[in-house]
């Protein structure tokens, strides 16, 4: 369903049938009126929980819905920080292997000047041992 298009749906809650309207899918509506029971259920297996008034049962339970929401949102906070961190070290370590990579195909560079040198100097040894064999 379109994200724009209103939906109304019929849900049970606390045992009383509800219609709940919202932008979201009956499926979503369906999900938020399934943890809301679970949480009511959980709560009145409690015989403390079941003494209380049923006002005060309702605060109780929109109590423990919005911990439950304030511990999600700083979990969520705290993986966007470890994921940031992640991103900033996989970022330090992308820089470090560009860099060694530069240092490599200098060293190597190096290598091939040394090399070359070294056979120009070989060359120059072998002829100037010819020479002196010759006189």
């Amino acid at each position: 369903m379109a994200p724009s298009t209103k939906t109304d749906t019929e849900v049970i809650i606390g045992g009383k049938v509800l219609t709940l309207s919202g932008y979201e899918s009956e499926e979503y509506l369906q999900k938020v009126a399934s943890y809301i029971n679970n949480k009511f259920n959980e709560y009145n297996k409690l015989d403390a929980f079941r003494r209380q008034p049923v006002d005060r049962q309702g605060v109780l339970l929109q109590l423990n819905i919005a911990d439950d929401y304030f511990k999600a949102k700083k979990q969520v906070s705290d993986l966007e920080d470890e994921l940031q961190a992640k991103e900033q070290e996989l970022y330090d370590l992308k820089h470090e292997l560009i860099s060694t990579q530069m240092k490599l195909e200098s060293s190597q560079e190096q290598v091939k000047t040394l090399q070359e040198a070294q056979n120009e100097d070989a060359k120059q040894i072998v002829r100037l041992e010819t020479e002196l064999k010759k006189k």
